[in-house]
């Protein structure tokens, strides 16, 4: 009696093996330094030093980090809805995203001590160049109508915050798998206390500050020192 052979093909079911696939051609090579970093270092930094007289180099303002914070009020009634939001969060920033929970019931909401609410980010180092890199160049032209951020954000210790109002702004997210559209809060911590250092320091990376067009001047916070005239936006590129 005749059997049957099986046959079998390469990377098929029930015969040959499956190809294996190598590392990528640029898994060996060092990892970049981030661009913006290397301009703050070289053009910005050795600039507001002059600008403000600042004699040691341990003075001259510095971004140290960029903190991202996601309310999710869905949350209370659909725990699900947060989970979404921490992976595209974590696609956004690069970084495993901590939920945040609720510090007090409120029973008009419906919220319980201790429930999860939201999602946040503390971006450091490398990743935090990165992401205001992508976030300067690629996601605030994405603004629509955009017509220049705020001034008026400062806190009065030489940090700057922002709203969101989509997540669509970043190219990361896919329009076509996301649940629902949400904003978020990002603020950005500099080593200065005073808002005339950081307004100079974040203008100098390249933030894209709106102008007063009613009095013909830039709408800054209340500072006493001269503002510097505005660099290129991103390395290598015109104003």
């Amino acid at each position: 009696m005749a059997t049957k052979e099986k046959k079998g093909g390469k990377g098929k079911k029930g015969g040959g093996e499956m190809r294996q696939r190598g590392p990528h051609a640029g898994a060996a090579l060092p990892v970049p330094a981030p661009r913006l970093r290397d301009f703050y270092q070289t053009t910005v930094r050795p600039k507001l030093a002059q600008q403000f007289g600042f004699s040691n180099q341990h003075e001259v303002p510095q971004l140290e980090k960029i903190v991202i914070n996601v309310g999710v009020g869905e949350a209370i009634k659909q725990p699900k809805a947060l989970d979404s939001v921490v992976d595209e969060l974590a696609i956004i920033t690069g970084q495993q995203p901590v939920k945040k929970k609720a510090k007090k019931s409120i029973a008009n909401f419906g919220l319980r001590q201790g429930q999860e609410i939201g999602a946040a980010v503390t971006l450091r180092g490398a990743r935090m160049w990165e992401f205001l890199d992508r976030f300067i160049s690629v996601a605030i032209p994405r603004i629509r109508d955009f017509r220049g951020l705020g001034t008026r954000s400062f806190d009065g210790r030489g940090n700057y915050s922002l709203g969101v109002k989509e997540q669509m702004i970043f190219p990361e997210i896919n329009y076509d798998s996301i649940d629902s559209i949400h904003g978020m809060d990002i603020t950005f911590v500099t080593s200065t206390n005073r808002d005339d250092h950081a307004y100079a320091l974040l203008r100098e990376l390249g933030m894209p500050f709106r102008q007063d067009e009613k009095k013909g001047k830039r709408e800054t916070p209340a500072v006493s020192l001269p503002v510097p005239e505005r660099l290129s936006t991103v390395p290598g590129r015109p104003a």
